[in-house]
C-alpha cells in the first residue's frame, strides 16, 4: 500500500487581500511553490502542528482560522492529505526554509509555478 503523508498548511491573507506564497529550497519539488506549513506530528491537532510549522519556517506567529479545505492528492510515491486552513500573520516573517517568499494578488496567483497538490486551493482563491 501506498504512503500516507499528512500535512498542514496556511493559507496567510493579509489585509489587502494578498496571499502568501513561498519557494522550496530542497528537494525533489526545489523551485516550486506553496503553501508554507508541514508534516502533523503524533498528538498534534492541525492547528498545533500549523502554529509549530509556521514557527520553524517562517519564525513567525500566526492566528489560525477556519479550515478552508482538505486536499487529497496522489504524488508518484506517496498520498498526500492536506488539511488547508485560512490564516492571519502576526508579526515579520523570516526564511528558515524557502529561497524566496512573496505576497500575490489573487489575479497573479498564476505567475508562479505552484506545486500540483495546491492547484485546487489556487483555483478556489483566483
Amino acid at each position: 500500500m501506498r504512503k500516507t503523508i499528512e500535512v498542514v498548511a496556511a493559507v496567510i491573507f493579509d489585509e489587502q487581500g494578498r496571499i502568501f506564497a513561498t519557494q522550496r529550497g530542497y528537494g525533489e519539488w526545489k523551485d516550486w511553490w506553496e503553501f508554507p506549513g508541514g508534516k502533523m506530528e503524533a498528538g498534534e491537532t492541525p492547528e498545533q502542528a500549523l502554529r509549530r510549522e509556521i514557527h520553524e519556517e517562517l519564525a513567525a506567529e500566526i492566528e489560525v482560522g477556519e479550515l478552508l479545505r482538505t486536499i487529497d492528492y496522489d504524488y508518484p510515491d506517496f498520498h498526500l492529505t492536506m488539511h488547508c486552513f485560512m490564516c492571519r500573520l502576526e508579526g515579520r516573517v523570516t526564511l528558515l526554509e524557502h529561497e524566496a517568499a512573496k505576497w500575490l494578488a489573487p489575479s497573479e496567483l498564476d505567475s508562479v509555478r505552484w506545486l500540483p497538490a495546491d492547484e485546487e486551493i489556487i483555483e478556489k482563491l483566483k
